[in-house]
Formats: structure tokens, C-alpha cells, sequence
């Protein structure tokens, strides 16, 4: 069966996460996969870390760098807890490069804490009622450092773009009074790699957002998201989803 985007299969919906996590979290997000036979999806890099609900237990979906395929149970609800950027390796206490690419149970990553938490939820009838026991379960057990906030600040940066022509290294260095050595290695821990890898994931990001909805051309939209052309463009979404911008939105669209 041929893998497609998450996004083109089972129905996905989030909102925000109870005001009391909001500090670590930004979204709780489900991912109901269909009844039917569910293909293998496509997970592509979006700059985040997760913690996952699935199949009865707690993992840690680390960052990705490159496109991701899973194979997830027909029928399953997946429901994701999104960290707050630079927030996941201070609340899991383990730097962010460790969990590259990775897909971990919550017990290989907490150890006892991550068990505890795990056999803290019970079984609830509905999914409201699930994803509120969840979110009280991870509120209980999170006694972590504070979160990066100079990090946070600096994927801020990153998402709206460096100005135009400047170095992307020294522009972050003098923006956040760091040394590059002092960047790179910040940004692993934070994020699981350099700021040059970031700058590419969440521009692509903001070319997706920017198309969605919009009558502009391809062209127009890559440039005002930061490409250099639509070439660049189309080189970046083959990189980071497996297609091209064209092919995902025929895919979204229901014409595979």
C-alpha cells in the first residue's frame, strides 16, 4: 500500500491545551485513522516535538529532519501533545538532539516517572473525557527546569524570516548575543539540529500556510515565503515531504 501524507487520510482536528500546561504545550491535537484499511503515512519535519497518546501508552515523537513513515492501526486515535518550542528538552530532561528522528516510549525516556505516568490514565468512555484525563495526568507529573525562553525567542526569529540578503548565522549570533559555537550547540539541544535546518523546515512551513486558501501563484507564494524561486521551492518540499508542491496538493485533493 503506497504511503501518503498524514493529512490525507483519517480526519485530524486540535485546539489548544488546558490553560495549566500552556506553559509547556501549545495545541493537543487527534488523529482519528479510518476504520478501514489505514496506509502507511508520511510524517514531514514541522520544527515541533510531540508527546504522543497511542495505543494505550505515552511516546515521545522526537524532531524530524527528513519525512517519517509510520505505520499506524487502522482505527486508532493518535492524540499529540505539542511542546512549546525549546520547551520538550527541559520538560523531558534529555536535549532534543538525543531524540532526532526518534519515536520512544515514554518509559525508555523518563525511566520510573515515564512508567508512573503511563499507568496514571484510565479508561475513559469518550474522547473528551480521555484527552482531559490525559492533560491533568501530564500537568501532575511535570516537575521540569524552566523552558528556554532566549530559544523560544529565537524560533521566533526564525519563523518570521531573516531579512532579506542577511547571513543567517551571524544575523541569529547578533540578534541573541551568542558565538556561533555557542548557537549550534543550543539550538541541538533545543531543537535536535542547527539553525540553518530550522530556517529551511519552517519556511516550507510558511509557504504552507501562506498557499492555503489563496488564489496566488506558486511562484508568488515562494517568494514572499523566502525561496529564492520556485525551483528552490520545489527542491525544499521534495526534501522535507517526499513530493513536490503540485503533487501534495492532488494528493490533499483527493487525486492520487
Amino acid at each position: 500500500m503506497q504511503a501518503v501524507p498524514a493529512q490525507a487520510t483519517g480526519h485530524y482536528h486540535e485546539r489548544p491545551v488546558a490553560p495549566f500546561l500552556r506553559d509547556w504545550f501549545s495545541a493537543v491535537w487527534v488523529h482519528q485513522l479510518p476504520e478501514a484499511a489505514a496506509p502507511p503515512v508520511v510524517v514531514a519535519p514541522d520544527g515541533t516535538i510531540d508527546l504522543q497518546w497511542i495505543d494505550g501508552h505515552f511516546r515521545v515523537a522526537g524532531p524530524d529532519k527528513d519525512p517519517q513513515t509510520e505505520m499506524i492501526t487502522a482505527g486508532t486515535a493518535v492524540i499529540g501533545f505539542r511542546f512549546q518550542p525549546a520547551a520538550a528538552a527541559a520538560w523531558l530532561g534529555v536535549p532534543a538532539n538525543e531524540l532526532l528522528g526518534q519515536r520512544l516510549t515514554i518509559e525508555t525516556v523518563l525511566g520510573r516517572k515515564g512508567r508512573l505516568l503511563d499507568a496514571d490514565i484510565r479508561h475513559r468512555p469518550n474522547l473528551a473525557e480521555l484527552i482531559a484525563s490525559l492533560e491533568k495526568s501530564i500537568a501532575d507529573h511535570a516537575h521540569c527546569d524552566a523552558a528556554d525562553h532566549t530559544m523560544q525567542a529565537a524560533f521566533r526569529l526564525i519563523g518570521g524570516g531573516p531579512p532579506a540578503a542577511a547571513p543567517l548565522i551571524p544575523w541569529l549570533g547578533r540578534a541573541l548575543a551568542m558565538s556561533e559555537r555557542t548557537l549550534r550547540r543550543r539550538f541541538d539541544e533545543s531543537f535536535g539540529y542547527g539553525p540553518k535546518t530550522l530556517d529551511r523546515i519552517l519556511r516550507y512551513q510558511r509557504f504552507r500556510r501562506l498557499s492555503r486558501n489563496s488564489e496566488t501563484t506558486t511562484a508568488m507564494l515562494a517568494a514572499e515565503a523566502g525561496y529564492a524561486d520556485q525551483a528552490h521551492l520545489v527542491r525544499e518540499s521534495r526534501r522535507l515531504t517526499g513530493s513536490t508542491p503540485a503533487q501534495l496538493e492532488r494528493i490533499l485533493a483527493g487525486e492520487r
